[in-house]
């Protein structure tokens, strides 16, 4: 009684001293009564991925070269964090109900269900915490509620929604490769019949199917003429030296001369023309159309390898969320950590009690 009655004759000469009992009176009396009890459940997840021995040699040269890291591990600690996510919890477990309940203490529970997203979401977050180990590359998952089944309930949706979303990701990213490259095969498609029926029109408006091999022929024949006509000339000099020039031979010999002459001037007009449309030049646009055919023919070819390997690596490329630690069901609250809070506060207020009496024992001493 001695004790209770200096500790108030104190605390009447001291406002200070007054105001860190009441403090202190009151944070003892929250957190050691008001505050409702929230319980706690964690889950431990990590990717699986179907691919696993041929990313093990691409994983060793991440960590090698410090990058470190699990880019799909990130983006589904924010999509598990995320407003999508909250509204999800909240359509199947009424979330805002739950945590809106006036049985809890005004402190720790949600104001009002009908508040706006963005004050829910922070709400959301300040009971939903999911870390992410670098090392160990896994998802820790922790939910807390007011009945330890809504906790374990929060948590084992989130593994759920969270393999539905990766896998969601991973079909959708999948699925527009393979169309895209659907689409190129196709266009490559019509391409290729397109550059085959260009040269099947070529050859008919020109009546050959090879104008290289007509040109061979045709060269042949020519240089068989040019052969026979330098044969000729060879026998008419020979009759020219002892016949006159109006001699039978003579006359028949300058006679074969000249139709050689003229027949190997037209077989040289066939293979190329001054003004062009020799066979030359009808050999070299039909070489680019089955150049152009053949390309086409390559790169439609190429277009159909492509697919089938997007198609088996989108199959194995498929992750799944492996579970190491279920969602568990609280049988004790964690939170709030009671007797923690309450040292917490009084050394706080201790603190700023310290701070303000010397404060105030500074001012004094000026005034004085």
């Amino acid at each position: 009684m001695k004790t209770l009655s200096g500790v108030a004759t104190a605390a009447r000469r001291s406002p200070l001293l007054a105001a860190f009992v009441l403090f202190s009176l009151i944070s003892g009396l929250y957190w050691g009564v008001i505050a409702s009890d929230r319980y706690v459940s964690e889950a431990h997840i990590y990717l699986q991925k179907t691919n696993a021995i041929q990313q093990s040699s691409a994983d060793l040269i991440s960590i090698l070269a410090g990058s470190g890291g699990n880019r799909d591990l990130l983006l589904l600690r924010d999509h598990l964090l995320s407003i999508d996510m909250m509204k999800l919890l909240d359509k199947d477990l009424h979330l805002r109900e739950h945590f809106s309940d006036r049985r809890r203490d005004l402190l720790s529970r949600l104001w009002s269900k009908d508040a706006p997203d963005e004050r829910f979401q922070r709400y959301y977050l300040s009971r939903i915490e999911v870390t992410y180990d670098d090392y160990a590359q896994v998802l820790s998952i922790t939910a807390q509620a007011y009945s330890p089944e809504m906790a374990r309930a929060i948590a084992q949706m989130m593994v759920t929604e969270g393999e539905k979303y990766m896998n969601a990701l991973d079909h959708k990213t999948a699925h527009d490769q393979v169309s895209y490259i659907e689409q190129q095969v196709s266009a490559l498609g019509v391409r290729m019949v397109a550059a085959r029926k260009a040269v099947l029109a070529y050859q008919d408006a020109h009546g050959l199917v090879s104008p290289g091999n007509a040109v061979e022929s045709i060269s042949a024949i020519a240089s068989r003429l040019d052969a026979e006509l330098s044969d000729l000339m060879t026998k008419r000099a020979a009759l020219a030296g002892y016949l006159t020039p109006a001699a039978p031979d003579i006359v028949q010999l300058d006679s074969q001369i000249a139709a050689v002459k003229s027949q190997l001037q037209a077989e040289r007009q066939r293979v190329a023309a001054k003004r062009g449309g020799g066979l030359n030049a009808v050999a070299e646009e039909q070489g680019r159309l089955e150049a152009e055919a053949a390309l086409a023919d390559d790169m439609y070819k190429t277009a159909l390898v492509a697919l089938e390997t997007a198609r088996v690596e989108s199959t194995r490329k498929i992750k799944s969320v492996a579970v190491l630690q279920s969602a568990n069901l609280p049988v004790y609250p964690l939170e709030p950590r009671r007797i923690y809070n309450i040292l917490l506060s009084l050394l706080a207020a201790a603190m700023l009690t310290g701070v303000l009496h010397l404060l105030v024992a500074i001012i004094r001493d000026h005034r004085d």
